[in-house]
């Protein structure tokens, strides 16, 4: 049985955490708790089991390591909770945000994840590891090969990204890893969606657990401009234009094959600087320093495959772009959500040829999105509108006939 909950907005400061956690949250930049925070971080700290699930970019990692680290006893030598993450990326963000949040305790947190040499992990694990964050693969590694792993001083378990680790084919490795913890413990899962399959993984490891779910009627994440650009089947001049134009902090921009993203690097560099290519292909370790030269704001635009697309926290991108339309609404959710992070405003700008009308009219229908147009908006089903047109509309334009608002594009750069 599921318990539906509804909070009002709250700080930190409301809350019991330790005083030296709120110092670290404070030098973080963190005052008022987001949605999911303010929800989950109570019940955690209570003990309770819990079901989440929260639009991306709604402060996760927050709401599960805080409580992780208030509830860590320093003093003990041992692995007390347990992070299960699908990706390496995914997995030293986790710990990097985790040990900002216990920058001013003794709490030791450590990622574990393939792709590395076992010998230099071995060493950290035979050292001091108090919260555990690893990829399932390389933590049945360790469980199995050596004798460095041992859960049963683990008090908490967080599953995040459920529905991606079974898309990737964790699901019984996942299943054996929470089978091994047979004492009386803590479980939190957190996912996007609630798909069969995690749906059962919930009703059999969680006992009772508080169900957080957070804007169900709401499938894209509404701290972001959804904009749109009809263009013909050469997208790159309207990418040029939209690039040269727009106050640009930091971008992402999305491209769905390997082959098409070394493309369009390759048409980019002879016009931008600061531009890199990210894509499953690369090794960790090349993935990693780019993730972490972007995350330093070292790139500004990053063209990518949806390697990127998922988990990753980037706080400094204002727009993500999609040079090629996503092959499903997922997709186009899980791209955008890399801005408008944490409450932050975003853009997500979309390039889109007559092949792909067809299907974006579905995206904007399943989620719920008003596009904003630049240029001539193609015929859809449903009206398009502007800025300029919400904003009227805004000012009280209540009982009169609605009309479809277009934004006028710049114009073509020269060559």
């Amino acid at each position: 049985m599921y318990h539906g909950v509804k909070f009002f907005y709250m700080q930190f400061t409301q809350l019991d955490i330790q005083p030296n956690i709120l110092t670290a949250l404070g030098t973080m930049g963190y005052d008022t708790m987001t949605p999911i925070q303010e929800k989950a971080i109570p019940f955690i700290l209570d003990g309770r089991d819990v079901l989440g699930m929260a639009e991306t970019g709604s402060g996760k990692t927050g709401a599960c390591g805080i409580p992780l680290v208030q509830k860590t006893d320093p003093s003990l030598n041992a692995i007390q909770a347990l992070v299960l993450v699908p990706t390496r990326e995914l997995a030293l963000q986790y710990v990097e945000e985790v040990d900002r949040i216990a920058q001013d305790t003794e709490v030791v947190p450590f990622a574990l994840f393939g792709g590395v040499n076992m010998e230099a992990q071995k060493a950290k694990l035979r050292h001091k590891v108090q919260i555990l964050v690893a990829t399932p693969g390389r933590l049945i590694d360790f469980i199995w090969n050596t004798d460095l792993v041992h859960l049963s001083h683990v008090h908490t378990l967080v599953v995040d990204e459920a529905d991606e680790m079974m898309k990737m084919g964790f699901i019984e490795d996942l299943e054996l890893i929470m089978s091994f913890l047979v004492h009386e413990h803590q479980t939190l899962l957190f996912s996007a969606t609630m798909p069969k399959e995690i749906d059962r993984l919930a009703r059999s490891y969680l006992t009772d657990p508080i169900r957080l779910e957070l804007n169900k009627e709401q499938k894209a994440p509404q701290s972001l401009q959804h904009h749109f650009r009809h263009t013909d089947r050469n997208r790159l001049p309207a990418l040029i234009d939209y690039l040269q134009n727009e106050d640009i902090q930091q971008s992402i921009i999305f491209c769905n094959s390997r082959h098409q993203g070394s493309k369009l690097l390759r048409d980019l560099q002879g016009t931008f600087r600061s531009l890199e290519f990210i894509h499953g292909g690369l090794a960790q370790e090349q993935r990693s320093i780019i993730f972490n030269q972007f995350r330093r704001k070292k790139i500004k635009l990053m063209v990518a495959t949806d390697v990127a697309a998922r988990g990753l926290d980037f706080s400094h991108v204002s727009h993500v772009i999609n040079y090629e339309t996503p092959l499903s609404h997922e997709a186009y959710t899980h791209r955008t959500g890399r801005a408008g992070r944490m409450g932050r405003i975003g853009i997500a700008m979309t390039l889109v040829t007559d092949r792909d009308l067809k299907n974006l009219q579905k995206m904007l229908r399943i989620n719920r999105i008003e596009p904003v147009w630049h240029g001539q908006a193609p015929k859809l089903a449903q009206p398009a509108r502007s800025q300029d047109g919400a904003k009227k509309r805004n000012r009280g334009s209540r009982g009169k006939t609605s009309r479809s608002w277009t934004r006028k594009a710049a114009p073509a750069p020269t060559s």
